[in-house]
């Protein structure tokens, strides 16, 4: 989940989705339309031109309603270029950095998939168009219910939740083929690397005031490559991340 940031919204955008809500005065399904609309323009105009280009990703993102994972007085801002408040402190991630960090992953169906920050549910439904297999731990309770509630009235139904601390990942299920971290620790959780799969994959913003996202895939000796992807802003994890002393870097 992405800290907010003082940005320039795209004001038309926004606009043109709130001007069709009003339009559509409670109409569902003119709502449901304009919202659709809003969803192809963000990935052609927001996705495309930043290098998102992976297919199952692009559909992943056309398909997903952004807006149902939102509040209500969040949603006419659903497909606009930001991270936006979910409550709790906590945000729904920009929709370029839902995708790229999905986009890295390189998830083929099949693949186990591991989410670190339920927030919003959003990330794990994305997720879900491209595997069965989805699990995603939320440590505040109130989120977690929330999305849970959400999954479940859009019918994501193969996608496992738990309420906890991700610091140690979700041992029952491992190992994961691919691992992502919605929140900022200042090191990588060594309990997520040991539940990685060989060939696996693990996105992660990494630090705390700088941070950059991180990609680090296992190989088949069990070896750790780690490649830096963008500089990113990002909550920062708390529970058991919060408490221990800073990992140097290897």
């Amino acid at each position: 989940m992405q800290r907010l940031l003082n940005s320039t919204i795209p004001v038309l955008l926004a606009m043109t989705a709130c001007t069709a809500q009003d339009q559509a005065a409670q109409d569902p399904e003119s709502v449901q339309a304009s919202m659709t609309l809003a969803r192809e323009r963000m990935v052609e105009e927001q996705l495309k031109p930043r290098g998102i280009s992976d297919p199952g990703v692009l559909k992943a993102m056309k398909e997903v309603p952004r807006h149902e994972f939102l509040p209500q007085s969040q949603r006419s801002l659903a497909y606009t270029d930001q991270a936006l408040p979910i409550g709790y402190g906590q945000t729904i991630s920009q929709p370029y950095i839902v995708a790229l960090m999905t986009q890295v992953l390189d998830i083929e169906q099949g693949d186990s998939v591991l989410e670190i920050g339920t927030g919003s549910g959003y990330q794990a439904a994305v997720l879900a168009t491209l595997t069965d297999e989805v699990y995603s731990i939320e440590i505040l309770e109130a989120l977690a219910v929330n999305a849970r509630e959400i999954l479940d009235r859009l019918q994501y139904n193969q996608i496992r939740t738990r309420i906890g601390d991700g610091y140690r990942g979700w041992l029952e299920h491992a190992p994961f083929d691919a691992i992502i971290v919605t929140a900022a620790p200042d090191h990588v959780p060594q309990p997520l690397i040991d539940q990685l799969a060989i060939g696996g994959r693990l996105v992660i913003p990494v630090g705390s005031y700088y941070q950059e996202l991180m990609l680090l895939k296992k190989d088949q000796g069990g070896n750790l490559t780690r490649e830096g992807v963008i500089p990113v802003v990002f909550v920062p994890m708390t529970g058991e991340a919060e408490k221990l002393p800073p990992i140097p870097p290897n």
